[in-house]
């Protein structure tokens, strides 16, 4: 089961749309024309149609999985008290004393260009269940960082 927000179940959804109704037939054309030019088993525009095809099917296969696993986080219900999923926590590194903002989200919504990160990445782990002002030691690839909580909200 994956919690997330509605708006990231609607992507997921409207994901799921593009890939049956647009995609989904471009690929059986592609398979369609490649297969008119001839003799199937020298035939690599087709080998390569066929393949695409089944990348293809599995991406969508493995959004329906995602979309029926789905659980939506009721945000009314969220708090403020400690840092939990959908929670946008404001911290310090007190290494570097940069300051940073991240709201810990489902893997299927993590853009780290907005800003949205995985609850399953390292970070997102030692930020659970921290309250503003606890300091948490959270080990990362090249060592561990201190980031102090200083704001908790939910947006």
């Amino acid at each position: 089961m994956a919690y997330m927000s509605q708006e990231g179940y609607e992507k997921l959804v409207a994901q799921l749309r593009q890939l049956e109704s647009v995609e989904r037939p471009k690929a059986s054309a592609a398979i369609a024309e490649a297969r008119d030019k001839g003799d199937l088993s020298e035939n690599s525009e087709y080998d390569a149609a066929k393949e695409a095809q089944a990348h293809l099917e599995d991406k969508i296969n493995k959004l329906k999985v995602a979309i029926a696993e789905a659980k939506i986080v009721d945000m009314s219900r969220l708090s403020t008290d400690a840092v939990q999923i959908m929670s946008t926590v404001q911290m310090t590194n007190m290494g570097n004393k940069a300051r940073m903002t991240y709201t810990i989200v489902s893997e299927s919504e993590a853009n780290l260009k907005e800003g949205k990160i995985a609850i399953t990445t390292p970070i997102a782990q030692g930020l659970l269940n921290k309250k503003v002002g606890d300091v948490a030691e959270i080990k990362i690839p090249s060592g561990s960082i201190k980031l102090r909580i200083d704001k908790i909200t939910i947006e």
